[in-house]
């Protein structure tokens, strides 16, 4: 089972993520409504791979991962981001903060879980 766990504000989002992550079968979904509330989390918690929105009120998703990226226990997690805004400057900002992924919105929930199992094992591939 995969731990991931997914930063958004938006509560329709949220609920459609984990429908597809948990229909895909093989995640485990935690989620936060924000980065202070993930920070909280990861307190006493690391988990597989990171899902976060780009744009949240308060901490971007950058912001965040750059926060995460402190405690060495979780300085190597995959980090996906979920973004309505691509573009070729961007994604090449968030790449280069650590992203091993970027998923546009809106996303297709069918594919969603494979898609990011996909991003992981290409990820072990390449270590």
């Amino acid at each position: 089972m995969i731990e991931l766990l997914h930063v958004e504000d938006d509560v329709d989002i949220r609920q459609i993520t984990k429908l597809a992550l948990e229909f895909s079968g093989g995640f485990e979904v935690v989620q936060c409504a924000s980065g202070v509330d993930a920070l909280a989390w990861l307190q006493n918690h690391t988990p597989d791979v990171l899902l976060f929105d780009m744009m949240m009120p308060g901490m971007t998703g950058m912001e965040l991962l750059t926060q995460i990226r402190l405690y060495p226990r979780l300085a190597a997690l995959p980090a996906v981001f979920m973004t309505a805004r691509v573009q070729g400057a961007q994604l090449d900002e968030l790449r280069a903060g650590g992203a091993v992924d970027v998923i546009t919105k809106p996303f297709d929930p069918m594919t969603l879980g494979d898609r990011i199992k996909a991003t992981l094992q290409t990820q072990v591939s390449l270590r």
